[in-house]
């Protein structure tokens, strides 16, 4: 008996990939405020585990200035309250509300009640 060999169909679609749409709307993105300070708990985690040297060695693997990365790190001395604030902001879509340089001032203030005062002058300042 003669078996007849078997066949194999395929189909090739050579048509470039259509843009896929995203089914869920965007719903902004992190204030930059947040991620700064989420970037300072990281380093801050880093040098205490000794993975970094100290926080020169931070700038010159992020590529930022020695400056910079204390400012960013400054962020830590906020009360405790007020980085959870700050970690919880809601997405946006355009500019950010509250920025890191409208913050200095408050980092500069050493007492966490006043610093409170401060932060909550600021948000009725900018909402």
């Amino acid at each position: 008996m003669n078996a007849a060999p078997a066949r194999t169909v395929l189909r090739v679609d050579f048509a470039p990939p259509r843009p896929q749409r995203a089914t869920v709307p965007a719903k902004g993105r992190i204030p930059r405020l947040a991620r700064l300070l989420a970037l300072a708990h990281r380093i801050d985690a880093l040098v205490q585990a000794g993975e970094l040297r100290d926080l020169a060695d931070a700038a010159r693997i992020l590529g930022l200035t020695r400056a910079r990365v204390t400012q960013i790190m400054n962020l830590l001395l906020l009360a405790p309250e007020i980085q959870a604030e700050i970690l919880e902001l809601p997405p946006t879509m355009g500019r950010d509300v509250v920025t890191e340089r409208q913050l200095r001032p408050i980092v500069a203030e050493p007492d966490w009640s006043r610093q409170f005062v401060l932060w909550r002058q600021l948000h009725r300042e900018v909402a």
